[in-house]
């Protein structure tokens, strides 16, 4: 999704990924919600905390961007006769945003089953998030495990026009507690270095 987020270049790695991986097709959708603003990912007059991780949801939470993204999976999922969408949301160490929660995914798995044509002639939609209760050690020692690059992925808020990361922000900070927790070396490609 290209929402209009100032961490544009994970466009770039998606890509990237998608095609080493062999994905039979890769999409972007342009859906800009820097439009209405209220974040520190979609309204450049917001700063980007940089003071670590507190209590309450920060503000780079985006309103309702995984509902957004969601509900356009499930019409995709819909026209393609899909039977699962796949979400990267993760609920242990991640910055306390509340659509990424497995209540708030499972509830929006019922109502996915009560909106759809699929749904009602039998073939009910899956929501899965198979990173969500794991922790970012975790992800990343199952993302080597998979052969995944991890230098070649993108968690920061702010990252630099080549994709380099700021290594302040909270994704920052989670992401380098995750390697360090796994036992191994950081891979992220960090400004000034």
């Amino acid at each position: 999704m290209n929402y209009g987020q100032r961490h544009a270049v994970e466009l770039e790695a998606a890509r990237r990924i998608a095609l080493r991986l062999g994905a039979a097709e890769h999409r972007v959708l342009a859906l800009d919600l820097a439009q209405f603003g209220g974040s520190a990912l979609t309204d450049r007059a917001i700063a980007v905390p940089v003071e670590g991780v507190k209590s309450g949801i920060p503000v780079t939470y985006v309103p309702a961007r995984n509902t957004i993204f969601l509900s356009l999976a499930l019409g995709w999922a819909e026209v393609l006769g899909a039977q699962h969408i796949f979400v990267g949301a993760n609920a242990v160490d991640y910055s306390g945003y509340p659509d990424c929660r497995p209540e708030y995914l499972r509830a929006f798995e019922a109502m996915a089953n009560l909106a759809t044509k699929a749904a009602i002639e039998g073939r009910r939609i899956e929501v899965r998030a198979p990173l969500v209760e794991l922790t970012k050690a975790k992800i990343i020692q199952l993302a080597c495990g998979l052969g995944v690059d991890l230098a070649d992925t993108v968690s920061c808020y702010q990252p630099d026009a080549g994709g380099r990361a700021c290594g302040a922000c909270d994704a920052c900070r989670i992401r380098r507690d995750g390697f360090a927790a796994a036992g191994l070396a950081d891979a992220t490609r960090y400004q000034g270095t």
